[in-house]
């Protein structure tokens, strides 16, 4: 009999433990059913491009939109850039053209 309450009293912290836990999941789970239930309905802004001029397909790196020569160009086909990225790219003012970088040195470049 002793040996049956002792392990009863072993068992009493786990169970308590399981308890909360499933008290708390169950919790957790109708206040994110109430927040999706009580939000209103946002319909997502698909990506639309109204000038499809501005579009263009690069090989190996696909769809891109903007002017690929500015510096703040993004490269990608949902955003423009970090500055202007609903653009127009025409006119803008932060538009600033991005430094190459030559791959061939001349034999003057040298350092020695």
């Amino acid at each position: 009999m002793n040996t049956l309450l002792v392990i009863i009293i072993g068992f009493l912290p786990s169970l308590f433990s399981l308890w909360l836990m499933r008290k708390t999941q169950a919790r957790t789970r109708s206040q994110f059913r109430r927040a999706a239930m009580s939000s209103p309905a946002r319909r997502i802004r698909q990506n639309t491009i109204s000038d499809p001029s501005d579009r263009y397909y690069l090989e190996g790196v696909g769809y891109l939109i903007g002017d690929i020569s500015c510096q703040f160009n993004a490269r990608s086909g949902y955003l423009r850039c970090a500055v202007n990225p609903t653009g127009p790219c025409e006119g803008c003012r932060y538009y600033q053209p991005k430094e190459t970088v030559c791959s061939e040195n001349s034999s003057s470049d040298l350092p020695y």
